[in-house]
């Protein structure tokens, strides 16, 4: 980068010129000129190539950057992360880290060859002591680059959001998948055993999932799956918590409840969900549930080994139907 001194901007141009000139730099925009007259000499200019970094948080700024032609791009963290900012002609750079006095926080570099006036950090606050304009002008662009930097944050922290929910969602249904259900379920069991509450877990299996995909197909597999857990959601409290386990089954834990209630609960679940069969399919939709309560000291996985028993009698004993974990299974 090499740098040059602009006295034309002062001196050496028509006065109406050198207003026009100012008019289309934002920091300048509503100054004459003839106040700020002597100062101007002390601003220089620098050539940058494309390609070029101008700035970067490894390293001091001292300067503020005004793009006279070409363009500059801001980017966060990394400079082949995208780009959050557009600078061209009139725009600025380097202001921020020179009011805060720290390092750039993101990276500047010139997307094509570059002519930027560059004011250095005592003659930016010589202007700022010069004139009231000048230094209004540099409070609009500090809020502007304030407020681009916020909208900036509330998008990434949406995109992050978004991806913290796929990472705890079923994509197909919309429940809680596995990894919140460990997170989830390990909570509410440890909530109600120190508060020596009931509690229950239920294990849902779709009967003949398989047999029904290879006749009808997936996609009317996913709507099976997709219509069971809307069933589950109707008939569940907004207490209880119900999640993917994985393929075709279903966990539901049922906090505060005893296992007669749940035992009721499970029947209208089931009655419910053989309703949706259409008469247009000769295989019906059906479920079987099984359903554990906690003993003393149960953890998640001890209920659902439990109820995924009760589960494997209930498809045993002939499918679409409800089995309470036995004693013997405690």
């Amino acid at each position: 980068m090499s740098m040059v001194n602009l006295d034309s901007l002062a001196y050496g141009i028509d006065t109406d010129f050198r207003r026009s000139l100012l008019q289309g730099i934002a920091l300048f925009r509503g100054i004459d000129g003839d106040g700020i007259a002597d100062l101007l000499p002390q601003c220089g200019r620098i050539d940058v190539n494309a390609g070029e970094v101008l700035l970067s948080p490894q390293r001091e700024n001292h300067c503020v950057y005004i793009v006279l032609s070409g363009r500059l791009t801001v980017h966060l963290g990394a400079l082949d992360a995208p780009k959050i900012a557009d600078l061209g002609p009139g725009q600025c750079a380097g202001e921020m880290s020179l009011i805060e006095d720290k390092d750039p926080s993101a990276f500047v570099v010139a997307t094509e060859n570059s002519h930027l006036m560059v004011i250095s950090h005592t003659l930016l606050w010589r202007l700022v002591d010069r004139s009231h304009t000048f230094c209004k002008n540099l409070l609009v662009v500090l809020s502007e680059r304030v407020r681009s930097d916020n909208e900036y944050i509330a998008s990434s922290l949406g995109v992050l959001r978004q991806a913290e929910r796929n990472a705890h969602t079923d994509a197909l249904t919309g429940l809680g998948n596995r990894h919140w259900m460990r997170t989830m379920f390990e909570r509410e069991v440890t909530r109600t055993l120190h508060g020596k509450k009931e509690l229950c877990l239920m294990m849902i299996d779709v009967d003949d999932f398989k047999v029904f995909n290879d006749k009808y197909g997936h996609i009317s597999g996913d709507r099976v799956l997709v219509a069971v857990a809307d069933a589950l959601r109707e008939f569940l409290r907004p207490t209880d918590l119900v999640a993917r386990f994985g393929g075709d089954e279903f966990a539901v834990l049922l906090p505060e409840i005893s296992i007669k209630q749940a035992r009721q609960t499970a029947e209208r679940i089931r009655q419910q969900i053989a309703a949706l069969s259409p008469v247009s399919l000769s295989t019906a939709i059906t479920v079987s549930i099984g359903i554990s309560d906690r003993a003393d000291n149960d953890d998640v996985a001890t209920l659902v080994q439990r109820a995924d028993a009760a589960l494997y009698d209930a498809k045993e004993a002939g499918r679409n139907r409800v089995l309470v974990a036995s004693p013997s299974d405690e």
